[in-house]
């Protein structure tokens, strides 16, 4: 271990979903990616006696523990009022999750902090492990509060992302309907007048459906993968998604991302069918078919919160 690097470094990248930065434990080598995330090991915890077990509680959390089982997810949640010492902090929902490994700390993109809690962890542990990493959940939800995003309304000369630019939408000159243009791109509306937004999702989300799904299958043909079907959808969390069954799911809002972007995550897909993981095989793979694939993570990262994600 580098001794200039403390227990976890400071070094923030790009992964799968979009917006997530994590952070990677150097002393146990576990990378667990979330929108902004600390991870540790649960079978170390800072303190544990032969009455400790995984649904343990103390007796001064007991009045303030709400439960909500979910068995069908594997998960348990567990919301603690936080003590007035820590009324600066996020709200805090702590999760257990029986196939989670490690503690995981993470910022959601509404605000809320979540702590998950591995299976054989303990919720006194976890508690501990939010407290180390205040100033660190403080500092993400500032950083949160910054990122830029796409105008709210979208009226005739609102910029917004389309194609991979910051695009005006423009009245349409001359033309039998009422249309608005986005660059070369033309879209129907019902007026010109108030917010057009949903009108122009949903004109995207046509669009997508169309493009994506004709691309993925032509790039499937290229790199000769196995592609049993491919849906575009509105997903809120995540680029895409891949089947060992051969499916794969796209996010509608890629139309919006450069070719070469949306190109990306289609490989990455794609890939997916010969690695369901993301080793390094993985990202050789990736790297065969789609050189470019860096340029392409960090153009998401940049203009992740313009798309609402």
């Amino acid at each position: 271990m580098d001794p200039a690097i403390s227990e976890v470094e400071v070094n923030r990248r790009w992964r799968w979903l979009p917006g997530e930065f994590y952070w990677r434990s150097i002393s146990q080598s576990v990378f667990q990616p979330d929108l902004f995330s600390f991870v540790a090991e649960p079978d170390a915890p800072r303190e544990r006696t032969t009455t400790d077990d995984p649904d343990a509680v103390s007796a001064e959390m007991a009045g303030a523990l709400r439960k909500d089982a979910t068995p069908d997810t594997g998960r348990e949640i567990l919301i603690w009022d936080e003590p007035e010492a820590e009324e600066s902090l996020p709200e805090v929902v702590y999760e257990r999750n029986f196939r989670a490994k490690h503690y995981r700390l993470r910022l959601r993109r509404d605000g809320v902090a979540v702590a998950t809690i591995p299976a054989r962890g303990s919720e006194r542990v976890a508690r501990a492990f939010v407290a180390e990493h205040a100033d660190w959940l403080v500092r993400v939800k500032a950083e949160q509060k910054q990122r830029p995003r796409q105008a709210a309304v979208w009226m005739i000369g609102t910029r917004v992302l389309w194609r991979g630019e910051m695009t005006e939408i423009r009245r349409a000159a001359e033309v039998p309907h009422r249309q608005v243009c986005l660059g070369a791109d033309a879209f129907r509306v019902p007026r010109f007048a108030g917010d057009l937004r949903a009108t122009l999702e949903a004109g995207f989300q046509r669009r997508a459906k169309i493009e994506l799904t004709a691309r993925t299958w032509e790039l499937a043909a290229v790199t000769r993968m196995g592609v049993k079907r491919v849906s575009v959808r509105n997903q809120r969390s995540r680029w895409g998604s891949c089947t060992e069954a051969g499916v794969i799911s796209l996010n509608w809002r890629l139309v919006q991302t450069p070719p070469s972007v949306s190109d990306y995550v289609i490989y990455h897909e794609l890939m997916h069918l010969k690695e369901m993981n993301h080793s390094k095989r993985f990202w050789t793979a990736v790297g065969e078919v789609c050189p470019g694939w860096q340029e392409a993570e960090a153009w998401l990262e940049s203009h992740a919160s313009f798309l609402g994600l």
